[in-house]
């Protein structure tokens, strides 16, 4: 966004929440996308260091700096909202809440221990790996997480054994291949794996996309591509999915989460009916992957989970003229808004990469986690609107540089480079 909107003769400010610029691309992605993350980062570092670019780190808008103070009385001519969604969809029991960390972890705080672990630069981030794990869940973050603990359990599993191996090597040989290597198989390590609970079908889990006004045909393609993608998954990590089943109750002993009680669903129409028929499952820990959501920021209404915009296209929020948003803002999902712009054959092969089933460049996946065709065209109709406002005069544009040379000099900015020099780059 910020380098279309540059190209177009537009100086832009970038505020970042967090010490570096990465956002999804280093906490979302699981850190055995090495390649991927590291070109990513690349690109993320040429565009923000580009002339008419500030960066302005460590800014939480909503908490650092206020969203109508920054709207109303900086002096920008417009403003995108590109905060993404950080915020866990809650876990649809009630007071299942109270179980954080007792029993329950969220997909979002989990994955991002999990990336940061070797760098060891979040003193308060961790995560546990347990045998048995349950995944309430059902899309490409819920394999994420089921992958983390099976090939993490598989490493331990080796590792008593006297065999050393790498995450990065395993999940691209799969842990079958590995295993054979060793004369081992799965059942040799006594190693459950995890367990994704799914309220759908194998052939509704979003991995790829059927195109608008597909018949009936086209869509049992579809179908039959998600399954044969999912079998591919499961059979190379080695975790496991229930099906058709919604989490309906908690259960609960000495004050710690141990299972929950699951409805039976069917699917009509498309849409998920609860059934009468229940059952148990007991589980070492229960990790929540039922999608992500904007974080709440004052002076935003919301509607339901999401922002209330009154044009969802471009993230038009009521009373606030100048402001567009675009990505996961929006959408509150990952890979939706740029699975639409490609063709189901596209995102199948960038999604069995992503997976590890596959041979394609997983790179469409990455920008589709960002959002990143959206974020072109917001770009050029944010550019456009801006063809015809009215430039600040010279002391606004002055005093509007000056609180931005403030903010950077409160945190200790001084250059991109030497920023980065000094919070170590990406991990």
């Amino acid at each position: 966004m910020a380098n279309r909107l540059v190209d177009r003769g537009v100086s832009v400010v970038v505020f970042e929440q967090n010490g570096r610029p990465y956002g999804k691309i280093e906490d979302g992605l699981p850190r055995w996308h090495e390649a991927l993350r590291h070109k990513e980062y690349g690109v993320i570092d040429q565009k923000l260091s580009k002339p008419g670019v500030s960066f302005v780190p460590d800014t939480k808008v909503g908490s650092d700096l206020g969203f109508a103070e920054l709207v109303n009385d900086w002096g920008f001519s417009a403003v995108v909202l590109a905060n993404g969604a950080w915020r866990d969809r809650p876990l649809p029991i009630e007071d299942a809440d109270d179980f954080i960390d007792k029993g329950l972890v969220y997909q979002n705080s989990f994955v991002i221990a999990f990336n940061h672990a070797e760098r060891g630069d979040l003193e308060d981030a961790s995560y546990t790996v347990h045998d048995g794990a349950m995944i309430v869940g059902g899309g490409l973050a819920s394999i994420d997480v089921a992958k983390i603990h099976t090939l993490e359990l598989t490493i331990d599993a080796l590792a008593k054994r006297g065999i050393e191996t790498d995450l990065l090597e395993l999940e691209v040989k799969g842990i079958p291949k590995t295993l054979a290597k060793h004369d081992l198989t799965w059942e040799d390590l006594g190693v459950s794996g995890a367990t994704i609970y799914y309220r759908r079908r194998v052939e509704d889990m979003p991995l790829m996309s059927a195109p608008e006004g597909a018949d009936e045909a086209r869509i049992a393609k579809v179908e039959a591509g998600r399954r044969r993608m999912l079998e591919k998954a499961t059979d190379k990590y080695r975790f496991r999915i229930e099906t058709l089943c919604a989490p309906d109750g908690l259960i609960v002993e000495d004050d710690q989460l141990v299972g929950l009680r699951f409805r039976r669903t069917k699917i009509e129409n498309g849409r998920v009916v609860m059934q009468d028929e229940t059952f148990e499952a007991r589980a070492p820990a229960i990790i929540s992957s039922i999608g992500s959501i904007p974080e709440a920021i004052e002076g935003i209404d919301m509607k339901g989970e999401l922002f209330d915009f009154k044009d969802w296209d471009i993230g038009k929020l009521d009373g606030y003229p100048t402001v567009f948003s675009v990505g996961n803002v929006v959408t509150g999902k990952g890979n939706i808004v740029a699975s639409r712009k490609h063709a189901t054959e596209v995102s199948k092969e960038a999604i069995e990469a992503y997976l590890g089933v596959g041979d394609g460049d997983p790179t469409v996946v990455a920008e589709a986690r960002a959002g990143r065709d959206a974020a072109a065209e917001t770009a050029d109709q944010i550019a456009t609107s801006l063809d015809e406002a009215i430039l600040p005069g010279r002391e606004a544009a002055e005093a509007l540089v000056a609180k931005v040379t403030a903010r950077q000099t409160q945190v200790g900015f001084e250059d991109y480079k030497s920023w980065m020099d000094r919070v170590g780059g990406p991990c």
